[in-house]
């Protein structure tokens, strides 16, 4: 890894290279998005080796390393027990979107498990819009996915969280991929998984960790049933979220959601659908489906980061509605677009 630590900047600056006038080009455009957003934080990664223009883009704790040369210790809590939190954003116009609230989620989520922030959380905000400005100067990247995420660090083998002292961050910047058109257009399936959520009766319930093995489980039993998301149901029979998602229903015209007390994630892009419906006034209630119910239901939709509105037109193999994408489904993705893309006051969009 050819790169240099700097006292100033958390970031690791590129050694030069044959190539040297291509990595200079890009260095000026990653400079000129840096000076537009008034980024002053440099997270060039190495350059210019083809991994390095087409990404995906690797910090570990501030310093850009080649993705193949990315290394996390085997004694690492994160690897050894699921042991971290993270948050997973894309970008809007080359701009992180809500990016103070998906940082406030993180530190939030690192409180309910005790994992302190390694670094303060504006440094961090600095870390992924350089991260960010320094992606989306490349050629043919457009929209940026971007995960962040702490482990509690190294620490002797056992379930001691004492025994780890220093957190590790890791963040990875990748070229956004999302879903093709006729998923919003056509919709998806889904199917019901009954489970217990890992963080359910415990401190932790709504806290983004690392320990993924239930929505795993739930995805391949969804991926066996030709379906895009799985959608939980807890000990009760209710439907409380999708396995990495957040999850909404139209019944009688009105638009129905669990309530955050269920333990379901604080979605981001959830909090904003419920603003955008409150401005087209629409009614909101927060309450929990049951899943025999969810055939009654006129409209169902999955939202996250990075799929944003995906409208639900088969549950378990069944028809919701009238088997296609319902009308204030897509009055709120079409709102919801539009939202993310304007100006918040004071501020740049995203």
């Amino acid at each position: 890894m050819s790169t240099i630590k700097s006292p100033e900047v958390f970031g690791a600056l590129a050694s030069r290279s044959p190539g040297q006038g291509a990595a200079s080009s890009l260095e000026e455009r990653a400079q000129e998005r840096r000076e537009e957003l008034g980024v002053a934080v440099d997270v060039r990664p190495p350059l210019p080796t083809p991994e390095s223009v087409r990404g995906p883009w690797v910090w570990i704790d501030g310093v850009a390393v080649e993705p193949s040369e990315a290394r996390v210790s085997v004694f690492d809590r994160g690897f050894l027990y699921g042991d971290s939190v993270f948050e997973t954003l894309r970008t809007y116009d080359g701009r992180a979107f809500a990016l103070a609230e998906h940082l406030e989620r993180l530190a939030r989520s690192a409180r309910l498990v005790h994992i302190e922030l390694p670094v303060p959380q504006d440094q961090l905000r600095q870390e992924v819009e350089a991260a960010v400005a320094s992606a989306v100067s490349r050629p043919g990247v457009g929209e940026c996915y971007v995960r962040l995420m702490l482990t509690r660090g190294i620490g002797a083998l056992g379930l001691d969280p004492g025994s780890a002292v220093q957190p590790l961050r890791v963040m990875i910047v990748a070229p956004l991929t999302p879903p093709p058109p006729e998923a919003y257009t056509q919709g998806i399936g889904v199917i019901t998984f009954a489970t217990q959520r890992v963080g359910d009766a415990t401190p932790a319930a709504g806290a983004k960790v690392g320990n993924y093995l239930v929505a795993v489980l739930a995805m391949r039993e969804a991926r066996e049933h030709a379906a895009a998301e799985a959608l939980i149901v807890d000990s009760a029979g209710q439907v409380v979220e999708g396995a990495t998602s957040n999850v909404f229903v139209v019944r009688e015209g009105v638009l129905l959601t669990p309530s955050e007390r269920e333990g379901i994630l604080p979605g981001i892009t959830r909090r904003t659908i419920l603003e955008v419906a409150r401005e087209l006034g629409v009614e909101v209630r927060f309450e929990t489906v049951a899943r025999e119910a969810l055939s009654r239901c006129e409209e169902v939709f999955v939202s996250s980061s990075i799929r944003e509105i995906l409208p639900v037109v088969r549950i378990d193999g069944a028809p919701v509605g009238a088997g296609a994408p319902g009308p204030l489904t897509l009055r709120l993705l079409e709102a919801f677009r539009k939202r993310v893309r304007a100006p918040r006051a004071g501020q740049e969009p995203g």
